[in-house]
């Protein structure tokens, strides 16, 4: 008699388990089955899960695929930046000197409310920017580091259409369906849906000499 399996557990249990013991090492123990084939096609297999993304709160999809580095390094290289003396850290909003200290870079305020949620307000000194005013004065091809960051996936993959390193990370997280998304869009406020797509992209990105993966979400 045969077991009728859920998509989910023939998935997760037999067919991820099973690969990852044979192609990994995996010591845990997969689901009963005849036997998978094609083994020799693929060099490695992923799971992509749904648990929290990101080191701090504060990450959002440039910072948790690297191209938020190279996006500070272009503002740093301008001619503005170099008078002025700023360096690539000016232009984070997690360490002091180009963020509003208002805020401390979150560009809003909490408010703890008893017995209810606590409530985000937009900072009243940078209105939600996150940096500070002699910081948003540096501008690459007319935009600040705040407005670069307010764009979605899809207006950044075209205003960095001439910078391949750039565009070909903000490429991957459009391919993977997340064109809609901002850039400063923190990973609290995205989805678990979309936060595996944004997992799936971090892990293409990364360079490997491996070509065949199998990707599970």
């Amino acid at each position: 008699m045969y077991q009728v399996l859920g998509k989910s557990t023939l998935v997760n249990e037999v067919l991820y388990k099973t690969i990852a013991k044979e192609l990994n090492g995996s010591n845990e123990k997969p689901g009963k089955c005849k036997g998978v084939k094609g083994l020799q096609n693929i060099d490695k297999i992923i799971n992509i899960d749904q648990s929290p993304i990101g080191r701090t709160p504060r990450s959002n999809p440039a910072t948790y695929t690297g191209v938020f580095d190279l996006i500070r390094d272009l503002f740093a290289a301008t001619e503005e930046a170099k008078l002025r003396g700023y360096q690539k850290g000016r232009f984070s909003f997690n360490v002091a000197g180009g963020r509003c200290e208002s805020c401390n870079g979150d560009g809003v305020h909490k408010i703890e409310m008893h017995f209810l949620p606590d409530i985000y307000v937009p900072c009243e000194v940078c209105k939600g920017k996150r940096y500070n005013r002699e910081t948003l004065e540096v501008r690459y091809k007319g935009k600040n580091i705040a407005e670069v960051l307010d764009m979605t996936v899809e207006e950044a993959l075209k205003f960095f259409e001439k910078l391949p390193k750039i565009k070909n990370k903000i490429q991957t997280l459009y391919d993977v369906g997340l064109g809609y998304i901002k850039l400063r869009t923190t990973f609290n406020n995205i989805i678990r849906r979309r936060s595996t797509k944004s997992k799936t992209c971090n892990r293409v990105i990364k360079k490997s000499n491996r070509k065949n993966f199998i990707y599970i979400r």
